[in-house]
């Protein structure tokens, strides 16, 4: 499965808590976008989609797609990277976010590992509870945009369709915790 997925980084916001768009944030001299890129092709995508909006991306090993409307929340940039993964051959789309950076790439395997040939979605969990990153099979992406509103993204759809979520165990892989203010990159 893993030739056939596209990963999809959400690194659009203003990071308004952090007091600077995180996406440019450095952990350990890398940005933060770059780690999530690294992350998705070492995982197993084959081209990885970086969606921008407060700031530019730039030098970024990763095709940048634009979202105009970032402020208006995570959902527009879902749906910005969702419609540009349609123009490709993909059959699945990895979604990571930018701000969790100790998510480590056999998380990535391990969802598409677990995307079975006509499979509709696999998410992380950790502990026992749903995390990132989450795999969509290329069927779910028109639902998974028209469900996502304001900074919700794919939960919305992610809870009302239960029964099409293959949960993955990715206890082991990294850590999924979130960059909310600088310290919070500080230790591992």
């Amino acid at each position: 499965m893993t030739g056939q997925a596209v990963g999809i980084v959400l690194a659009a916001g203003a990071g308004r808590r952090f007091g600077s768009a995180k996406a440019l944030a450095l952990l350990d001299g890398r940005r933060l976008v770059d780690r999530a890129v690294q992350t998705l092709r070492e995982g197993g995508c084959a081209d990885v989609l970086a969606v921008a909006g407060a700031v530019p991306l730039r030098d970024v090993d990763a095709r940048v797609v634009t979202n105009v409307n970032w402020p208006t929340g995570m959902a527009s940039s879902l749906r910005v990277g969702l419609t540009a993964a349609q123009a490709g051959p993909w059959t699945t789309a990895v979604l990571l976010l930018v701000d969790q950076p100790w998510i480590g790439a056999d998380a990535v395997r391990r969802l598409l590992e677990a995307m079975p040939d006509g499979g509709t979605c696999a998410q992380a969990t950790y502990g026992g509870l749903p995390g990132h990153p989450v795999a969509f099979a290329r069927s779910t992406w028109a639902d998974v945009a028209g469900a996502a509103r304001g900074d919700q993204g794919a939960r919305v759809w992610l809870r009302t369709h239960p029964q099409d979520v293959d949960l993955v165990d990715c206890d082991g892989t990294g850590h999924p915790r979130d960059v909310d203010r600088p310290e919070d990159l500080l230790g591992t």
